[in-house]
């Protein structure tokens, strides 16, 4: 009896553990990783010219890992007063009580910790910059509670990701990463307008400023479709930048077919910015990547 007491308590245990588990990995979106690590390998493939190493691929992801976590943990964190009015928010984790606010403090503490310490290992020019990308990160949330232009802010934070590859393999800072960066930059700020529109009601109601809120939707596809084409401008640019070749013209050219998409979607159904949001920005990024790999090997 004593024995199945012991079983069962482990089993709760386990279960509890893989439950909490499961809620920051709802809490901070854990999937959506998929549109910042793509271009942070891009960069450093490019970089090498090829492979880089175990070494470099094992830093890289708990980089980009640690920066998204820590980045997502302060926007629930500080949202949290926002998230608990809006309908489509008000079950997140950070919300309903399944994250505490002492769990999110010390989740965004550790995975800050963990970024400067990667940083670290990686070489001398990460480390000097790990703190001043963690402003970055941590300032899109603020942003929007007084500024339209958090939607750039977001993007900035992403666009982090390709000049953060460029320096893990370099030690430096190349003009055609920064050329990705804000291709990446303008990519993630648009395909934000677009994502942004569901809450238009709600954010005027309660004076966040966003661009749909202050400028409508009409106006916001607008703006969205101008970043979009830059997107694909500085993207080009970067592979002319960086003397790349077929493959890597034929990923610039398959992204611009995916926006295009992305923004009949958007247009003809506001109910479906979710697919064009996840699924056709999820698939941009990864193809991006296996050209690219298709390029430099």
């Amino acid at each position: 009896m004593h024995e199945e007491q012991i079983v069962k308590s482990g089993k709760t245990e386990k279960s509890t553990v893989a439950q909490k588990l499961r809620d920051f990995s709802e809490l901070v979106m854990f999937q959506h990783s998929i549109f910042s690590l793509p271009f942070i390998f891009i960069a450093m493939l490019v970089a090498a010219d090829g492979w880089f190493g175990w070494r470099l691929l094992l830093l890289g992801t708990l980089a980009a890992v640690s920066a998204r976590n820590f980045a997502m943990g302060v926007n629930r964190y500080l949202d949290r007063d926002i998230d608990r009015l809006n309908p489509r928010t008000k079950n997140r984790p950070s919300v309903d009580g399944r994250v505490t606010s002492a769990q999110m403090i010390g989740f965004i503490l550790l995975n800050a910790s963990a970024f400067v310490m990667v940083a670290y290992f990686i070489n001398a020019l990460a480390f000097k910059l790990s703190v001043p990308i963690l402003i970055v990160l941590g300032a899109y949330t603020l942003f929007k509670r007084f500024s339209a232009l958090a939607h750039l802010i977001l993007g900035v934070s992403l666009g982090l990701a390709p000049i953060a590859g460029a320096i893990a393999v370099l030690g430096t800072i190349p003009m055609w990463s920064i050329l990705l960066a804000a291709g990446v930059t303008f990519w993630v700020a648009g395909f934000d307008l677009l994502y942004s529109l569901q809450d238009m009601a709600f954010d005027k109601a309660h004076n966040l400023h966003s661009v749909p809120s202050r400028f409508g939707a009409t106006n916001t596809m607008r703006i969205a479709r101008v970043f979009h084409l830059l997107t694909v401008l500085f993207w080009w640019a970067f592979v002319l930048s960086a003397g790349l070749g077929l493959w890597a013209k034929t990923a610039v050219l398959f992204s611009a077919l995916m926006l295009g998409y992305e923004h009949y979607l958007v247009n003809k159904d506001f109910t479906k910015i979710d697919r064009a949001f996840f699924t056709v920005n999820g698939y941009l990024g990864f193809v991006f990547l296996i050209l690219i790999i298709l390029e430099v090997m």
